[in-house]
Formats: C-alpha cells, sequence, structure tokens
C-alpha cells in the first residue's frame, strides 16, 4: 500500500505541474507519514544524497560549461564544422550535428549545447533556406550527444548512484564510440531530409581558412582531451578535473581568446549557480524516494518481476529499454538516474552486462527521454530558442527519433562499441 501512495502520489502531483523536486519530497514526505516515520529522517536522506564527494564535479563541470559559452567556444567550434562539412547537401544541418558533438564534448550538458549551438545556428538555417522545424530538431538531437561524450556530469551521478565501484574515466571514455555513432547516424538522417527537401549545399571555404579555424578551436577542444588523459592517466580525480577544466577554460577565455570580461563572468555565476542548485536539489530529494523504495524492497519487486517473466537475456534488455524510454518521458534525467539506478543494475549485472555499458545504455535512452514529450527538458529549451511550438517540431522529428533509438538497440547489444576503448 505504502509503495502504491508513493508512486500514484508522484504521478500526481508531476500531471498538475509541480516542479520535479518538490513532487519528489512531498510524495516522499507522504510515505513518511504513513509509514510512522519521523520527518526529519527525509531531510537526513537528502543531506546525505548530495553529500557525497564525487558529486562536487558537478557544479564545477557546469560553471565550466557555462564559461565555455561566454567566451565564444561555440562559435569558434560550428567555423570549424562548417568547413569541415557545410560544402555537402544540406550542410549546415551537419554543421549544426557536428558543433553540437565538439561542444557537448567540452561542456558535458545537453540544454547547454542546444542553448549555445541553437541560438547561433537556428536563425542562420532559417537564413539560408532551411524550415525552422528542421533546425529545432537537428539541434535538438544532437544536443542530446553531450550526455554521452565525456565528461558527462550525469555519468558522474550515474556512478554514485550506482553502489558499486565503477570507474568514472571508464564511463567517459565508453561514451566515445556510442557518441560519434550516434553522431553518424543523425547526419544520415540529416543528408535523407536534405535530399528530399532540396536544401542548399554550403561553399567550401578553402583549406587555409579551415586550418585557421581550427587553430582557434583547438585549446576550446583540448578541454575534453585534458579531463578524460588527466583522469585515465591517474593525474587527477574526476572531481579534481572539474576543477582543472574551469582553471583551463578561465585562462584561455582571459588570456587567449581576450573573450572573458567581468560580465561574461558574472553572467556564467549566476547561470552556474542557478543551475547547479536546481540540480543538487532534485538529486537530494531522489535520494530520499530512493532510499524509500528501498526501504519497500521496490527494486527487489522489479527484479523478480522481469527475471521472473523471462530468461533471455535479449528479452530482459528489451524491458529494461522499454522502461527507461517510457520513464524519460515523464522525469527529469537527474532524479531518474538516482532513482532507477538500483532497480536495473543489478537486474542487468545478473544476465551478464557490464555497469559501465549499462552506464551507456542508460545515458542514451534517458537522453532520449530529453527530447521527447510530455518533459523532454532539451525539446523545450529547443523550441524555446528556436521560437516554435514544441508540438510543431515533435511532427517533423520521427526520423531522429529513429535513428536515435537504432543506435539504442545497437549500442544495447553490441558491448563492443562501449567497451573497445576501455578494454572491455
Amino acid at each position: 500500500m505504502e509503495l502504491l501512495a508513493l508512486l500514484l502520489s508522484l504521478i500526481g502531483l508531476l500531471c498538475i505541474r509541480v516542479p520535479v523536486a518538490f513532487a519528489l519530497l512531498i510524495s516522499s514526505m507522504i510515505v513518511f507519514a504513513l509509514l510512522g516515520l519521523n520527518p526529519l529522517v527525509a531531510v537526513q536522506r537528502l543531506s546525505a544524497g548530495i553529500d557525497v564527494f564525487t558529486l562536487m564535479a558537478i557544479p564545477f563541470f557546469v560553471f565550466a560549461g557555462d564559461l565555455m559559452t561566454q567566451t565564444g567556444i561555440a562559435a569558434r567550434l560550428i567555423k570549424v564544422a562548417e568547413g569541415l562539412f557545410g560544402r555537402v547537401r544540406g550542410g549546415l544541418g551537419h554543421v549544426n550535428v557536428g558543433a553540437s558533438m565538439m561542444f557537448g564534448a567540452v561542456s558535458g550538458s545537453a540544454v547547454a549545447s542546444v542553448s549555445a549551438i541553437g541560438s547561433t545556428m537556428i536563425p542562420v538555417m532559417e537564413e539560408k533556406g532551411y524550415d525552422r522545424d528542421f533546425a529545432v530538431n537537428v539541434t535538438c538531437s544532437a544536443a542530446i550527444l553531450g550526455l554521452i561524450l565525456p565528461p558527462s556530469h550525469n555519468m558522474i551521478i550515474y556512478a554514485a548512484a550506482s553502489g558499486v565501484s565503477i570507474s568514472i574515466g571508464d564511463l567517459f571514455v565508453a561514451g566515445i564510440l556510442p557518441g560519434i555513432l550516434c553522431g553518424l547516424a543523425l547526419m544520415a538522417v540529416v543528408s535523407m531530409v536534405a535530399r528530399k527537401k532540396g536544401y542548399p549545399k554550403g561553399v567550401f571555404p578553402g583549406f587555409k581558412s579551415l586550418f585557421y579555424s581550427l587553430i582557434g578551436a583547438i585549446p576550446g577542444l583540448l578541454t575534453a582531451v585534458i579531463i578524460v588523459v588527466g583522469i585515465l592517466g591517474g593525474v587527477f580525480t574526476p572531481t579534481e578535473s572539474s576543477a582543472v577544466a574551469i582553471v583551463y577554460t578561465l585562462i584561455i577565455g582571459v588570456f587567449l581568446y581576450r573573450s572573458l570580461g567581468i560580465a561574461e563572468f558574472k553572467a556564467a555565476v549566476i547561470n552556474s549557480a542557478k543551475t547547479t542548485s536546481m540540480i543538487m536539489l532534485i538529486i537530494g530529494s531522489a535520494a530520499a524516494f530512493g532510499w524509500l523504495l528501498a526501504l519497500l524492497e521496490a527494486p527487489l519487486m522489479m527484479s523478480n518481476l522481469i527475471l521472473g517473466a523471462t530468461d533471455s537475456p535479449t528479452i530482459i534488455l528489451l524491458m529494461v529499454l522499454i522502461c527507461l524510454l517510457v520513464l524519460g518521458t515523464f522525469m527529469d534525467m537527474a532524479p531518474l538516474i538516482i532513482i532507477v539506478t538500483p532497480i536495473f543494475l543489478p537486474v542487468v549485472t545478473t544476465i551478464g552486462v557490464d555497469p559501465v555499458h549499462f552506464g551507456v545504455i542508460m545515458m542514451l535512452a534517458l537522453g532520449i527521454g530529453t527530447i521527447t514529450p510530455p518533459v523532454g527538458t532539451v525539446l523545450f529549451v529547443g523550441a524555446a530558442v528556436g521560437k516554435i511550438r514544441m508540438e510543431d517540431t515533435v511532427k517533423t522529428m520521427w526520423p531522429f527519433y529513429i535513428a536515435l533509438l537504432l543506435c539504442l538497440l545497437v549500442v544495447t547489444y553490441v558491448p563492443k562499441i562501449s567497451l573497445l576503448l576501455v578494454g572491455g
């Protein structure tokens, strides 16, 4: 009864548009009362949920991402992508995907990517004859690659929520090939739609211009390289790497690009403070909610239900994928990772799935949820940036959904794609 009350109260609160963090906390408090537990325990669980050393990396990475946006790194990456991909039909769509991949690889945030790349690329694409809904579709779909490519702060949350020892460095590396695969799949969709609608070809700027653009963008691109190589080489921990990313971004923004002034720094501080407080409140509330799920034995019940339904690893993985995709359309990514990781990770490890591999699967599945109604954070931001109704962009987004779902199936059932660079 208590478990049913917990889930129904959460669903009810979300349906009346109560913010996710408060919905999680209120539903937890209701069940604490039903169980006769001291409400202070909920506060203690919330505090314990964010009092994790690994999670210190999140505010640092968020701040680094905001600094990168303010320093104009996105504009430089777009220029490189335009030189590499702009000359083919639908070239600006390819530029959008390529720039989103590169920016995602230095910011680790889908929302930051759709904001930074979208605000520049969507107006340019529309001016060059591309439909606005297509421009928003490409921007939103490509933005979620930042959730897979390193450094991804959602992978840090997954590692913290797993309850087992998972190397964040391995998680970062495991996302590289799946991220590239998804990027290529999205480019294939862009080519298909561009040929069908007759979108224009771009103009190759010449090797000299491309070379100078690449030189200008290399310092920004090196952020991801420094982080991953530093972690894998044992130079610093994932938490320390996030601080290194801030210092490095400040150096190139102030002394090299000379684009980071007092106003830009202040804007980055304010934006990152707002984002971090929201993320941490959600994580803490989800931790209290997840503690109740464990107390009410929901993970065990779910595990027995799935494993009792079939003994086929293929079917079990498919059932888990469907659950993740459905849940991802209704809740934000951070609380879902906290809640479902303890439920599904024991199930998939029972059938031999590597925890690092499952981390990549979860990032991609829940990432697709961020561009899927009704609660698609990245989709909302993309539609707002593109000044288009969400319903209008979703109507024509189906080729991108299909491409990402096919990639998800390939990544799920071909673990070598995720584990090859890890050494698995």
